[in-house]
């Protein structure tokens, strides 16, 4: 008896880890099939929230994982791509959306044999791993991934035909009336927490309900209690997120437990209200009532909330106040640490974004030491200034680099991935580079304002802020590249200007040598020259940003 228990439980878990690994192979073979298509249709939405509704649906019915599409959400808010409204629809539509496994399941699962259709589903996607001049070897996952959930849904199938003792558990769990209701949530709740996916807790209530092991109400209480444990990829997405993040996370989880609480308020009528939408009673047909549930409820639960979206983000706001350890002066790389679960390209996007904001504070050093000259007044301020931007800009690199090389270590991360974080690696090096020579530059510039002969008029001042005008022009230019692309014309052309700002250092210096010849102050001299060759450095700096891109 006990070594029959045991190969029965050791078989349902082999068959929960099949079907887990099989829905993330299709998972991950959907998002590597279509690129960094998804991860920008999410990061486009616009303040419509019927619009975020639809993109949260369509993208986890694709996906097929809720849990995959918040990690992606609380990822873009903590990344600043999405605004806590936006989020809040996206993760409204995701709830919808991940009952589409659920129906899958019942209409495909349950009719014919599964085996018959998942062993040639995995040798069609074996093969199209063959077909990489034609780009459909990514999708090979997606094909495998299904074969697999089959198969995993199969075993299942057979694992869990309980014995008449196992039922009657299940049997006196559901006489225990609303208590019984309530200890199916907790224990759906618990479990989808535990193995990370209410599409499987969902594929186990349904298995088991075919099997005649559950009852209708006791599947139902527990397909409620598997929406508050899937919140728990969101809350573990949050740790250590920003503000705006950890709020969008207890968004998802107050959505899901308000819902299941109405829900469970008005269950006796719910349930009838499904036994009226769908033929034939709950013996004769229980897993179509209990996809139907999952969608009735997430569709209803959505349809209540929707209206109320800006109340639910400040109600988010003041529930989770913004701490102290967020206004510092330190920079804190605003990106969920690198998640197996999901594509290598959603960390692009947010990357992207930090070394936009890692240029801008290169440019904001530029604008000050240009201001400096105009306003001496104002240099030792300006020094201090670009001081602390230099010291931030050394953490954003540090943070970007090691959060780059971590991706590159992702298993789902192919070539072209590598290749994208090998490059984002080189811009971000670069742009610390470009730092450290303009910071040096104020330093210099600082002294050479000070003389007491300063003037702005002087000839050398001029040529000096002529030349800083060059080099920033030209990292306009660049980062313009890095934000649309850069065609071959535009390289030869940032290649031109590079070449200019080089003729440019010569032609300054002999300018200067020849001042010195001729009697002019040669510390003053020494210090315009120093500015000139920092310049320069700074113009090559731009140029491996033109090259790498």
């Amino acid at each position: 008896m006990f070594f029959n228990v045991l190969g029965q439980l050791a078989g349902f878990v082999g068959s929960l880890c099949l079907l887990l690994f099989g829905m993330n192979m299709l998972s991950d073979g959907i998002q590597k099939g279509a690129g960094s298509g998804l991860q920008m249709l999410v990061s486009k939405i616009t303040g419509n929230r019927f619009y975020a509704v639809i993109t949260g649906l369509g993208v986890t019915a694709l996906i097929q994982s809720s849990g995959a599409t918040t990690v992606m959400v609380v990822s873009f808010v903590n990344a600043e791509i999405l605004s806590l409204e936006q989020a809040i629809g996206v993760i409204f539509g995701a709830n919808i959306g991940t009952t589409v496994t659920a129906w899958i399941v019942s209409l495909f699962g349950f009719s014919f044999s599964i085996s018959a259709a998942a062993i040639p589903l995995f040798g069609l996607g074996f093969i199209l791993r063959y077909f990489k001049r034609l780009k459909i070897h990514n999708f090979a996952d997606c094909f495998m991934g299904f074969a697999l959930l089959f198969m995993g849904l199969g075993l299942l199938k057979e694992s869990l035909a309980l014995g008449p003792a196992a039922t009657k558990i299940f049997s006196s769990i559901s006489a225990f009336g609303i208590f019984g209701i309530l200890l199916g949530v907790l224990i759906g709740a618990f479990i989808t927490a535990l193995i990370h996916s209410s599409s499987a807790m969902t594929a186990i209530v349904l298995t088991m309900a075919a099997n005649s092991s559950l009852s209708w109400e006791l599947s139902a209480a527990i397909v409620l209690g598997s929406n508050i444990g899937s919140t728990i990829d969101a809350i573990m997405s949050s740790v250590g997120a920003s503000t705006n993040a950890k709020r969008t996370a207890f968004v998802h989880v107050a959505f899901n437990v308000v819902g299941s609480v109405i829900a469970l308020i008005v269950f006796k009528p719910f349930l009838k209200l499904i036994d009226i939408i769908v033929p034939l009673s709950p013996a004769q047909n229980i897993t179509t009532h209990i996809a139907m549930l999952h969608t009735i409820f997430n569709l209803c639960a959505t349809l209540l909330f929707l209206p109320f979206v800006n109340q639910i983000a400040s109600l988010a706001r003041k529930a989770v106040p913004e701490s102290a350890k967020e206004k510092d002066a330190h920079y804190r790389l605003p990106a969920i640490l690198p998640h197996s679960r999901m594509s290598a390209d959603l960390y692009s996007v947010q990357i992207h974004a930090e070394i936009s904001k890692m240029a801008a504070k290169v440019m904001e050093m530029f604008d000050q030491i240009g201001n400096s000259f105009y306003n001496p007044a104002a240099s030792e301020e300006a020094k201090e200034k670009v001081s602390q931007l230099e010291n931030y800009i050394d953490e954003m690199k540090v943070g970007i680099s090691d959060f780059l090389q971590k991706c590159s270590r992702l298993p789902n991360a192919n070539a072209r991935d590598r290749l994208e974080f090998s490059k984002l690696i080189h811009i971000t090096d670069a742009l610390e580079n470009l730092s450290d020579e303009t910071c040096s530059l104020m330093h210099t510039a600082k002294k050479y304002i000070a003389n007491k002969n300063y003037n702005l008029s002087d000839e050398r001042t001029k040529e000096i802020t002529d030349y800083m005008e060059l080099v920033r022009v030209f990292f306009e230019q660049a980062c313009a590249y890095y934000s649309m692309g850069i065609t071959e014309a535009e390289k030869a052309s940032g290649e031109s200007l590079e070449i200019k700002i080089d003729d440019t250092k010569r032609s300054l210096k002999k300018s200067s040598r020849k001042r010195i010849e001729n009697g002019a102050d040669v510390k003053k001299e020494l210090q315009y020259i120093d500015m000139v060759r920092k310049i320069e450095r700074a113009g090559d700096c731009v140029w491996a940003i033109v090259q790498a891109v």
